[in-house]
């Protein structure tokens, strides 16, 4: 039940962004906000652990700030996988992801403070 609303608040959170960014298109179906998660979700569980080892080195020569581009790379794999939901540019998904876990942050501490 907890990842189903974490899935849900991610959706809501890819519509609130996808209206005010510009260069992030999403359709007007209410699917298309829950498949962006669920897409996100399974990437980052099974893509993303890979990408971090692969580019393990400049992100220590960043001090972790590559790991932006890899949440980047990981939003724009899930715009070439869904028809309704695009992204113009890297630097728009490098913003897209800050405001996305920004976001997420924000819900799952109110989500936290009510379930106490």
């Amino acid at each position: 039940m907890k990842t189903i609303v974490k899935l849900v608040l991610t959706a809501l959170a890819v519509i609130i962004i996808a209206k005010f960014l510009p260069g992030v298109s999403l359709d007007d179906s209410l699917t298309t906000p829950l498949i962006v998660a669920l897409v996100l979700a399974i990437l980052n569980v099974l893509i993303k652990p890979l990408l971090i080892i692969l580019t393990l080195p400049i992100t220590i020569l960043t001090l972790g700030l590559f790991l932006l581009v890899v949440n980047a790379l990981i939003i724009l794999l899930a715009d070439k996988l869904i028809d309704g939901f695009g992204v113009s540019s890297i630097w728009t998904a490098i913003l897209f992801s800050i405001l996305l876990s920004i976001l997420q942050s924000v819900f799952h501490s109110l989500i936290g403070k009510e379930s106490k």
